[in-house]
């Protein structure tokens, strides 16, 4: 992670969507003459992988964060009526169409930022008719956005409210109905869960996760975000994509994850907008052996971020990793996380040509500049993407 190679001068060939080659602008402009050329400035990076949002909302969660800031915490806020389940209650009420038109104009910002492939989960839902309506917005926005949308199933995001004191049964909903239709309709390649105490336990997420491989689910997890659960044990046992948050992890969770494939995702936003002073531990990580990528987990209450570019920031600042350590974690380490190392993530022959321009002298600088977007250009697939003029309203009031 801490090695990146810098090409000054560099020139990138693109055919059919796919890097042919990379090598100094002289030779391909010699060996390739009729190409068309499109002059860069500044930096070019590969296009930026966001491995973990919940961009499939209604409103942002304003009370929310009003109340933590006059020192209410998680439970009393849910038990007020705030957190995911206000949440849930609005998405249950949106329709198809308002939910899918918030949804395009939060990915056209996601892409903005520099994001060309972006994991969407459900979790708002929690009901099968509204996870299964969630997941339809995010194909639905995918068959038109320009940035690639990667679809996860998080109906164990919360205990649904009508199963809370029936957890048993919902958990057998989730295995026996949820899943098979999520899977036989092909609305996902992924199935999370939240595995927390007061959330899902170990055992209830091995239960919902198992269910999810037997029907070709890829696993993923919340894990021991808050508080340690073992979530980050398990995610290896499972050979999981990616263990999530990990801010309370273990000694045990940080060596699992040091002996597996799984990625560890941190979101340092996340704890940042929350007022946490724990961050997860990203050196130790790092220097274990572990794959560490970074995301936004873009959600409206605890980080409404679309800038991965602000997170690399953080990740330099509150996570102790170096510049190329950051701009690993948010390419090939989080196209790792989602199952694409292989074909995104990197400026090399054979990949995706899903690139970005930044307006920088420095390519150090995308990691230090905070809060200003320097991003001057985005292309997916080799093809330049329009990029808004003005700012796109991410909450309420959008024309469906």
């Amino acid at each position: 992670m801490g090695t990146v190679e810098v090409l000054r001068d560099g020139a990138v060939l693109v055919d059919g969507g796919r890097i042919k080659a990379v090598g100094s602008y002289a030779e391909l402009r010699d060996a390739h003459a009729g190409a068309v050329v499109e002059e860069v400035r500044g930096v070019l990076f590969p296009g930026l992988v966001d491995c973990h949002t919940h961009a499939v909302f209604g409103s942002p969660r304003l009370d929310d964060h009003e109340r933590r800031a006059l020192g209410e915490d998680y439970k009393t806020i849910a038990a007020r009526g705030g957190g995911i389940l206000q949440s849930v209650r609005e998405v249950r009420a949106r329709s198809e169409g308002e939910l899918l038109a918030l949804t395009r104009a939060r990915v056209q910002t996601l892409l903005a930022h520099g994001s060309t492939t972006i994991e969407v989960k459900s979790g708002y839902g929690l009901d099968p008719a509204t996870e299964l309506k969630q997941l339809r917005v995010i194909r639905a926005a995918a068959e038109t956005a320009r940035a690639a949308l990667v679809p996860t199933f998080l109906g164990a995001h919360e205990v649904s409210p009508e199963f809370r004191d029936r957890r048993v049964d919902y958990v057998r909903l989730l295995c026996d109905e949820m899943i098979p239709t999520v899977a036989r309709e092909r609305l996902a390649v992924a199935c999370d869960v939240f595995c927390e105490p007061g959330v899902f336990d170990v055992a209830e997420s091995r239960a919902i996760l198992a269910a999810a491989q037997r029907y070709g689910l890829a696993p993923k997890l919340h894990a021991d975000e808050l508080e340690g659960s073992g979530g980050a044990e398990l995610a290896a046992a499972l050979g999981a994509l990616s263990a999530d948050h990990l801010a309370a992890i273990s000694d045990a969770g940080i060596h699992a994850l040091a002996g597996s494939n799984t990625v560890a995702v941190l979101l340092p936003a996340t704890m940042v907008f929350l007022g946490r002073r724990r961050q997860a531990p990203a050196r130790r990580l790092v220097e274990a052996g572990a794959a560490v990528a970074l995301a936004t987990d873009f959600n409206p209450g605890s980080s409404p971020t679309v800038s991965l570019p602000l997170v690399m920031v953080l990740g330099v600042s509150q996570l102790g990793l170096s510049h190329a350590e950051v701009v690993s974690a948010v390419t090939v380490n989080a196209a790792a996380a989602l199952g694409l190392a292989g074909d995104r993530g990197q400026i090399a022959p054979g990949f995706r040509a899903d690139l970005m321009s930044c307006g920088v002298a420095d390519w150090r600088e995308v990691a230090y500049w905070m809060g200003e977007n320097l991003v001057t250009a985005v292309w997916t697939g080799g093809s330049a993407c329009p990029l808004p003029t003005a700012p796109v309203s991410l909450g309420l009031h959008v024309e469906t």
